[in-house]
């Protein structure tokens, strides 16, 4: 079975959007190999960051992440006086969702990808959670599965 092994992530400069990735997250310090500066997200995946004077097509990137590493990274996000929203169309400024009944949040990366981290995946708290998300209630009731909640 085929793995993700690295994804590439263009920036206007390859070792500051690293170190404002391990910085922010809590990563290992990045590694230059060639023209890449190489951040571990996960025991077999790296975001190879490379800098380019191109057009940057802004990507977005969840990473899943423990409620005690939510509480450290928010409050970096916060210390550093980072705009932040509670949803991905960033119509919620300032806030966290619960989502899930966990919490996600959105901030930009230096070069404009979007980053999010959550606690819960998304859906994993069913239709029985306090905060249901509702792309699961959307799911479910264009499938005809959900009752009336009105």
């Amino acid at each position: 079975m085929s793995v993700l092994n690295h994804q590439i992530v263009w920036s206007r400069d390859a070792e500051a959007s690293a170190r404002f990735l391990t910085d922010m997250l809590g990563f290992e310090p990045p590694v230059k190999l060639g023209h890449f500066v190489m951040v571990r997200v996960s025991p077999d995946i790296t975001f190879d960051f490379m800098t380019t004077d191109r057009a940057i097509m802004a990507q977005h990137y969840a990473f899943l992440v423990s409620e005690a590493e939510f509480d450290v990274i928010i409050a970096r996000v916060r210390e550093q006086g980072l705009e932040h929203w509670a949803d991905p169309l960033h119509r919620v400024p300032n806030a966290v969702n619960r989502l899930d009944d966990g919490r996600g949040v959105y901030f930009y990366d230096p070069s404009g990808h979007d980053l999010e981290i959550i606690t819960r995946p998304y859906g994993s708290g069913g239709l029985d959670a306090e905060h249901v998300n509702p792309l699961l209630a959307e799911e479910l009731a264009a499938r005809g599965k959900l009752p009336d909640l009105s």
